[in-house]
């Protein structure tokens, strides 16, 4: 089924789905300015997917983790401390949002994190973990270094 086409539905259960790294290693955040990938699968390995890491150069604090099932499909997007965003319909969210697959739209809509499931997001590697358990990725990580501000 072409993304275009992929139901809320399917994409939900793509979100849902219990991912691990098809590589052995653990998951750990980039060096500043730098971005990572990791393959991912489903437990029947019918599915494949990415994630992908970013953190910003100049400001430390910048960082995106992305899940996208199936090569093209964004599942979920975290941003935290980057310019506010303006979703489809005009509404505006911080600089720290959530982006979710929705139908027609791709990533295009963002939300505030709910607090329930991101309760930290100044602290890199709490949030990294809790993304990891958002998304249903089971992967040690690794490379605690410290991070700036």
């Amino acid at each position: 089924m072409p993304e275009s086409e992929l139901t809320q539905e399917e994409a939900d259960r793509l979100l849902e789905l219990p991912k691990h790294l098809t590589d052995a290693g653990m998951v750990s955040l980039p060096e500043a300015g730098q971005g990572v990938r990791f393959g991912l699968t489903s437990e029947d390995r019918r599915e494949k997917f990415f994630l992908d890491l970013y953190r910003g150069r100049l400001n430390l604090a910048k960082r995106t983790h992305h899940t996208r099932a199936r090569r093209t499909v964004p599942l979920a997007r975290l941003c935290v401390g980057v310019p506010r965003h303006r979703n489809p319909g005009g509404l505006e969210v911080g600089a720290n949002h959530l982006h979710l697959f929705r139908p027609g739209f791709m990533d295009k809509w963002a939300f505030e994190p709910p607090v329930n499931k991101f309760t930290d997001l100044r602290d890199p590697w709490h949030t990294l973990g809790e993304f990891l358990d958002y998304c249903n990725i089971t992967a040690p990580v690794g490379g605690q270094q410290e991070f700036g501000p």
